[in-house]
């Protein structure tokens, strides 16, 4: 009676352990299943959104507020096209707001940083961010430091 006792105890513990693994999975990959009925929509062009990804983080002064939703090419002006959904609780979004392509820890992960702007209109539903800074790519600049060395040396 014991000895079963034990393995009913081990069974436990082995499922409460799996379901600990589980919640950390969702959690560190940006899943939830909490529906998204309290957000709104925002949209933003930028040049360049490399290494942006669907359900990075959007932030502001450092607190997530919302995540991208998804990530489309313009065919009219040939930018990059950020769908975000946004807390409802920041309804207070100022239309010159800035959205900026920003790079966290060491591992380079991207996400959207909001910078608020002071006008006295608000961003609404299906609004549009127009003022926008592109991802920082570090090949480009790379690239623009090495020629600009050879241009250096050829005078």
């Amino acid at each position: 009676m014991q000895n079963r006792t034990v393995e009913i105890g081990v069974g436990l513990f082995l499922l409460a352990g799996i379901l600990a693994l589980l919640l950390l999975a969702l959690r560190v990959s940006g899943l939830s299943a909490s529906p998204t009925a309290d957000t709104y929509k925002l949209y933003a062009y930028f040049d360049n959104i490399a290494g942006l990804t669907v359900r990075a983080k959007v932030t502001m002064a450092g607190v997530t507020i919302g995540k991208v939703t998804a990530i489309d090419l313009d065919h009219d002006s040939f930018t990059g096209r950020v769908t975000m959904q946004v807390n409802k609780k920041v309804d207070n979004l100022p239309t010159d707001s800035t959205a900026s392509i920003l790079t966290a820890g060491l591992l380079g992960e991207k996400y959207i940083g909001i910078s608020v702007g002071g006008e006295t209109a608000l961003l609404k539903d299906g609004s549009t961010i127009h003022d926008t800074q592109s991802s920082l790519v570090l090949e480009d600049l790379i690239g623009k430091f090495l020629l600009n060395t050879v241009n250096k040396d050829a005078k």
